[in-house]
């Protein structure tokens, strides 16, 4: 059996179908939609190639630029929004009165789909029933926001449901991550006489630095990738002022049908995600704590 396994073809055969299926679901994609954007196409007729004449239009599309400038405040706000997930997750993680209730409640958000969320924010945001705008009035505010019809505010406004709707995510992965941290090293920092905020600084947020940069890199590109929140709350709007890089793609290619030119802002969009990821690790490309 272990001259079989050793045997660089039985192996191949065992790799092979992972392969086929990152291949079928992954590369070939990618490769079409680049293919893709060199055509002017609706999507059902025949298919004309035009160059890189989508492309060259695109680095010279100002509501392009002005959609990847909101992606990538979603990217950095959802990047400041870990350090709020890991104080939760170092709170759950500790023995706390009342840390069990939390560890339930914060789930609660990945029980329920995008288009559900999007709903019941959607209610929350109504400027004249919303909950929001009712304890505004309460408190004395004469004229709340309209927070999904103003252009000024309405991006800022996407982040709480998007921002609540991921918690239970990265508060898993954080928490998981600390309860694997060794009791022993805090027990001998307590002894020491540490403080609660001295051993989450210096012992175990270190400790879980690897598991922080991955979820750095998830917050970031994911968001640059967003799109069905947005697409349920305001499609973009009001005057493209939610529009991102995923919204303007699927506007301009199901809704005015210019697939060539909707597979050219995909391609671009690939092309961002990669170069901020490549970014972002270098960045933190410092070495990891291991124990």
């Amino acid at each position: 059996m272990k001259s079989v396994m050793s045997n660089k073809w039985v192996i191949s055969l065992y790799v092979l179908p992972a392969l086929l299926l990152i291949l079928l679901l992954i590369y070939i994609p990618i490769v079409l939609t680049g293919y893709y954007g060199l055509m002017d196409w609706n999507g059902i007729g025949k298919m004309k190639f035009i160059g890189l004449d989508n492309y060259m239009e695109l680095v010279k599309d100002k509501l392009f630029w002005q959609s990847t400038w909101h992606s990538l405040l979603l990217g950095a706000f959802s990047a400041l929004s870990l350090v709020g997930y890991l104080i939760l997750s170092l709170i759950l993680a500790s023995k706390i009165k009342g840390a069990n209730i939390l560890r339930k409640i914060y789930l609660i958000p990945m029980l329920l789909s995008s288009v559900a969320i999007g709903q019941l924010w959607a209610k929350i945001f109504d400027p004249s029933n919303g909950m929001i705008n009712r304890l505004l009035i309460l408190f004395g505010v004469d004229n709340p926001p309209v927070w999904l019809a103003d252009s000024n505010i309405v991006l800022y406004a996407l982040f709480f449901p998007i921002v609540w709707q991921y918690a239970g995510f990265y508060i898993i992965i954080f928490y998981a991550a600390l309860k694997n941290v060794p009791e022993e090293l805090v027990e001998a920092a307590k002894i020491d006489g540490a403080t609660p905020i001295q051993i989450a600084y210096k012992i175990k947020l270190p400790l879980i630095s690897g598991v922080i940069k991955v979820m750095v890199i998830l917050a970031i590109v994911g968001s640059l990738k967003y799109f069905d929140l947005i697409f349920v709350l305001t499609g973009g709007g009001p005057n493209h002022a939610s529009e991102v890089m995923a919204s303007y793609m699927y506007t301009e290619a199901f809704s005015k049908y210019h697939f060539g030119y909707g597979s050219a802002i995909g391609f671009g969009l690939l092309i961002i995600c990669l170069l901020m990821t490549w970014l972002i690790q270098k960045l933190l490309s410092s070495k990891d704590v291991e124990f």
